[in-house]
């Protein structure tokens, strides 16, 4: 597989997770998530869930299994999270590692093509998600609206080096090619 297609999300939201819903889910006949945590459900420097966020969780739950899984070291903060949203996680995953995802879904009990792997990073959470072969949702980064005017340069460097290996990065929810799996009518 070229690099550009390891780098290439299935689907690419243009809006954070809130704006995933569970139509865009059955579309793709996703039965599962898989979550990245920090800047794709709170901003990097917060240690707590918004309550939109907790509605949202609610109501995707209610039929898609969903796990955390970060690359972040720290059990007080992920699990502070995870636990205020009642849901199982696994944190150090070293993304692009597989090892842990594989963990997830292991516990979902699902095939891995019918888990996405939802994140706001190109070369962790896609590139993880790609290597497995599981559907690989980008979002745009949940960010604290304090900083939100500075630029994020690890961001804005993935971003760049992508497109120079070819990524296409425009949004778009129903460019589905991975697979030769099409949207359901």
């Amino acid at each position: 597989m070229s690099k550009a297609k390891l780098l290439q999300p299935d689907l690419i939201l243009g809006d954070t997770i809130l704006g995933l819903n569970q139509d865009v889910l059955d579309q793709y006949r996703i039965k599962g998530l898989i979550l990245d945590v920090d800047e794709t459900l709170v901003p990097l420097k917060k240690a707590y869930v918004s309550e939109e966020l907790r509605l949202w969780i609610n109501q995707i739950r209610q039929k898609t299994p969903i796990w955390l899984v970060s690359n972040n070291l720290s059990e007080s903060r992920i699990g502070s999270i995870a636990n205020s949203l009642e849901l199982p996680y696994l944190l150090g995953a070293v993304k692009p590692s597989r090892r842990k995802l594989k963990k997830a879904i292991r516990a979902m009990e699902l095939p891995i093509p019918q888990v996405a792997m939802v994140g706001d990073r190109l070369f962790t959470d896609v590139l993880a998600g790609n290597r497995l072969g599981m559907f690989t949702i980008l979002v745009k980064p949940m960010v604290d609206p304090a900083i939100a005017v500075r630029s994020y340069p690890i961001h804005n460097f993935e971003v760049w080096i992508s497109e120079k290996l070819g990524v296409s990065l425009m949004s778009s929810q129903h460019n589905f090619t991975k697979r030769n799996r099409r949207p359901r009518k």
